[in-house]
């Protein structure tokens, strides 16, 4: 009885997993359910964070943030240089040009599924679902966000999914960089006429309105070619164990 009873049981729960796994209309509830959990729970963290480094390094964090402080101000003098020579610039040639690129601040909720590490819910405020952005960890390129049931996910770079515009080498040499669910990355369609280098940095290209253009993705390991193209192994600059807070790129130029 107890074996007919435990052979019950193996089957309605592995009924019940399946179900869950694969089927969208049960997953939808459960998902946004167990994300608002998530999220109430990393505000809780956070908030618990901030009171305890409030109280007990407080002379550590005013040094650092002094320190961040004297290399922002510089940093903005020399943006605020930039701009006003590209304003005058653009004012003689009576260009049309404008930069507004809109980036935000986004948190990573949880990843999507259990062993998979290049898939994570991410918490985005005011998400347009129709929209595919660039996703960026210290100034390097992380992967991109599309849109599940709805809601953002990050597919960072070593899914194979997450795909986007890139130039290669001096020479900038154009293709279409992907992940391999692996450790590295693979740059396919690049013209055979492109002479590429191991050593050759990797960096977006702005082409497919995803991210801006010279965004660091990574270095060439080795070349082939094929059919007329080239294909690039790289080995990609952004590498993260446990990814909190990216940015996401809203809108470019």
């Amino acid at each position: 009885m107890n074996k007919e009873l435990f052979s019950y049981l193996f089957v309605l729960i592995a009924l019940l997993v399946g179900a869950l796994y694969y089927n969208q209309t049960i997953q939808s509830p459960i998902i946004t359910s167990l994300n608002t959990i998530k999220i109430f729970y990393h505000n809780i963290n956070q908030s618990i964070k901030n009171n305890f480094n409030e109280h007990f390094f407080q002379v550590d964090t005013i040094q650092d943030l002094q320190q961040d402080l004297l290399k922002y101000e510089n940093n903005h003098l020399v943006m605020q240089e930039l701009r006003s020579e590209i304003h005058d610039l653009y004012q003689k040639n009576h260009s049309s040009l404008k930069i507004e690129t809109n980036v935000e601040l986004v948190r990573m909720i949880s990843y999507e599924k259990f062993g998979n590490f290049n898939r994570l819910w991410l918490e985005v405020s005011d998400y347009n679902s129709s929209k595919i952005y660039g996703l960026i960890y210290k100034e390097l390129v992380a992967g991109i966000v599309i849109s599940k049931n709805g809601r953002a996910l990050a597919l960072l770079n070593q899914d194979i999914k997450s795909a986007y515009a890139v130039h290669i080498g001096n020479k900038l040499a154009p293709g279409i960089i992907h992940g391999n669910n692996d450790n590295l990355l693979i740059v396919n369609f690049i013209p055979a006429w492109f002479k590429i280098q191991k050593g050759d940095e990797v960096i977006t290209s702005g082409l497919d309105n995803i991210f801006i253009k010279g965004l660091k993705v990574g270095r060439v390991l080795s070349v082939t070619s094929e059919q007329g193209y080239q294909n690039a192994i790289i080995e990609p600059y952004y590498r993260s164990i446990e990814p909190s807070y990216f940015h996401m790129i809203r809108s470019i130029r």
